[in-house]
Formats: structure tokens, C-alpha cells, sequence
């Protein structure tokens, strides 16, 4: 394969945030595409094959578009990035981008950052119940916590309300100390981090003693009706089937409800049916509840809860197809085992006889230690 040498102009003062400290992202390009990257003042040489070279241009163009935007570039923009060059979608990146949602108490954007929590904000927008499901990091919870606040604040409805069901995450914590608030705020404390971190401490407190959000956990909901209300029922896979009923009926006029759930990190009882998984299969022909499945792809927290998610995947998958395996095995022995004891109805004498000298021999010859399954043999014979 032949060379190229690819030649780009590239800001002198976005080149930082593009390459990262040390020039940590540009390793990362280079790893990934197998190209050479040279930077003198404000010009990009790029060594690589005519394909490389062109992808790692790409790249680099649509990093430079978020970094003019004012966005600090991470290391998951560079690796979605190159995730996106198989399908040529590299350039969604920055459309994503223009979506804000809100803002954090310090001013950051928050805004989707995959093609996935895309999906899910637009589906938050345009459909009463959405199910957002995926694994961790994916950001279901934040991004429906920021969709929550923000029609707060435009008065599209008049409170916000957080629930989960109040379970140990495998763990016996045994009887809590302190009132009631004090028992479950450990089991609903990573909503509380994202209201901190969105609407302040004091926003929240003072909305908080008005009744206009409430925190509570899922057994509370029970007789309630819902209305104009931003409703989130976080980690739904420990949702029993008759909990998710009884939740989902709560609706009322006006109200929104996301549901979001990892479906590989269930808490319940070993044999325990999740509420989710239920949930998801009676109710994904109903046109008003959306259902959008994040993946791994969309694990926008460091990167290597992306490898780990995804090694878990694949763990998953492997050890799933041995109990099929072993069941068709299991149930092939057991057919044999069935066909070899079936002898013709004209045989059944001679091994009626056949069994009684056998019975008799080991008796002459002292062998007394199978004597009693012979005699329930032999008596079962005779019955025959």
C-alpha cells in the first residue's frame, strides 16, 4: 500500500483541545486508523494510506466544529467519533451537538453526545411514556432529569416527581437508623446528585419544601393520581410485575413518564421476575410509549466503563448458550434412556425369567449389595 502525505489547516489555538494533554488523543487517532500525525504551528501533516488518511481528516474536522463551539474535548468524542467512520456518520456528531437541553448550575450544556441519547431526548419530547433502557453510563437517568427540570422551569408542568424502588443492591443492609426521610434518601441519592448538579442546592431545597418535587420511594406511589406532573422511575429492573402495573396506572392528565433500567443489573430475588423485562414486552405495540434501547456505544462515562460494559456483553452471550446446550443434551440422554428400556410386548416373560435367575445367581454367590433393587425390580416385573 502506497503512502500519502494530506495536508490540513488546523487553528493554532484549538489544537490542544483537539489533541488532547500530551497529545493523548492524537495517540488515540493514530492507534485506531493507523496513521502518522505531524503538527507544526498551524498546519496538520497526515502519513497514512489514501483511505486512513482521509477518515483521519474527517475526524479531525468534525473535532475542530465542536471545539469552535466552545466544547471541551474528551476522549469519548474521539473514540465515538472513530466508531462512527464505518458507517460514515462522523459528521452527526455535530448535529448532536446543537441540541441543548439545559444548562448545569455552573453553566455547562448538557446536551446528548451519541446518536443513541439522540434518539431518547427526541423520544422524551414527542411521547408520554418513554422506556429508556441500557446499560451504565449511558446516561438515561441525567438526560431525563435534565428533560424534567427544563419543562419545569417552562411551567409545561407543575412538579417533578423521583422514584425508585428502595432494594439493596445485594447487599443485607439490615434495619437504617433515623426517620423515615433519612431510611430511604441512601437508595435515592444518585437523584439528588443530579438535582444538585442542574438545579442547585437551594433552587432544590426551596422547591423541595413547596411539594413541588418529591422524592420518594416506588412503594409510596400506591393509591395516587398523577397529574401534570414530570414523573422518572429510575432503576426499573427491580420493579416487581405488579409494582410496574400499579406504577404505570398512576398516570394522570398532563403528566410525562420516563422509565429507565439496566436489564443486566437486577437486584432481585434469585427466580424473581423484573417488572421491566414484563413491561417492555406487554407494552412496545402501544404507539404513545416509546421504547429506546441504549448500548454500550452510547457509555458516555470514561472509557473503560465501555470495555467493560462491552466484555460483560460478550460474557453474557457466551454463558447464555451453554444452559440451551446442556438442556438439549439433558433432554436427548433422557429420549435414549426411554427407548433403551422399552422391550416388545412378546419379550416380557423371558425378561421376567432372565431377571429371577439373575436375582437367584448373585444370591448363591453372596453379592447382597444391589439385593434390594433387584427384589423392586423383580416384584415390578411380575406386575407386568
Amino acid at each position: 500500500m502506497s503512502i500519502v502525505e494530506t495536508m490540513m489547516n488546523l487553528p493554532v489555538e484549538h489544537s490542544r483541545n483537539i489533541f488532547g494533554q500530551f497529545d493523548a488523543y492524537a495517540k488515540l487517532i493514530e492507534k485506531n486508523l493507523g496513521v502518522t500525525l505531524i503538527i507544526r504551528d498551524d498546519k496538520l501533516k497526515i502519513l497514512g494510506t489514501v483511505e486512513a488518511a482521509e477518515q483521519a481528516k474527517r475526524v479531525i474536522d468534525q473535532l475542530c466544529l465542536l471545539s469552535e463551539r466552545g466544547n471541551a474535548i474528551t476522549e469519548q468524542n474521539v473514540s465515538y467519533a472513530l466508531s462512527l467512520l464505518p458507517k460514515e456518520q462522523e459528521a452527526k456528531i455535530t448535529e448532536i451537538d446543537k441540541d441543548t437541553i439545559c444548562h448545569t448550575i455552573q453553566g455547562k450544556p448538557i446536551k446528548p453526545k451519541t446518536l443513541g441519547q439522540k434518539q431518547y431526548v427526541d423520544m422524551i419530547r414527542k411521547k408520554m411514556i418513554v422506556f429508556g433502557v441500557g446499560p451504565a453510563g449511558t446516561g438515561k437517568t441525567y438526560l431525563a432529569m435534565a428533560m424534567g427540570i427544563t419543562a419545569f422551569k417552562n411551567d409545561e408542568v407543575s412538579r417533578i416527581i423521583l422514584t425508585r424502588p428502595a432494594i439493596e443492591a445485594g447487599e443485607k443492609l439490615g434495619f437504617l437508623p433515623g426517620d423515615l426521610q433519612s431510611k430511604v434518601d441512601p437508595y435515592l441519592r444518585p437523584l439528588y446528585d443530579a438535582l444538585y448538579q442542574i438545579m442547585g442546592a437551594d433552587s432544590f431545597t426551596k422547591n423541595m419544601e413547596k411539594g413541588l418535587i418529591e422524592v420518594a420511594p416506588l412503594a409510596y406511589m400506591r393509591g395516587r393520581t398523577l397529574d401534570n406532573a414530570f414523573i422518572i422511575l429510575d432503576e426499573a429492573q427491580n420493579t416487581t410485575p405488579a409494582q410496574m402495573k400499579m406504577f404505570l396506572t398512576r398516570i394522570g392528565f398532563g403528566s410525562k413518564v420516563i422509565i429507565t433500567g439496566d436489564l443486566s443489573q437486577k437486584d432481585l430475588p434469585n427466580g424473581a421476575t423484573s417488572g421491566l423485562d414484563v413491561a417492555l414486552r406487554v407494552l412496545k405495540k402501544i404507539d404513545d410509549i416509546g421504547i429506546c434501547e441504549l448500548t454500550s456505544q452510547d457509555v458516555v462515562r470514561h472509557p473503560l466503563v465501555q470495555k467493560i460494559v462491552h466484555a460483560y456483553d460478550e460474557y453474557e452471550q457466551r454463558t447464555s448458550r451453554k444452559p440451551v446446550q446442556n438442556k438439549e443434551n439433558t433432554e436427548n440422554r433422557r429420549k435414549e434412556f426411554v427407548e433403551s428400556t422399552k422391550q416388545p410386548q412378546g419379550n416380557s416373560k423371558k425378561t421376567v425369567e432372565i431377571t429371577k435367575k439373575t436375582i437367584r445367581l448373585d444370591k448363591k454367590n453372596g453379592n447382597e449389595s444391589n439385593h434390594g433393587m433387584k427384589k423392586k425390580g423383580e416384584r415390578f416385573f411380575a406386575r407386568k
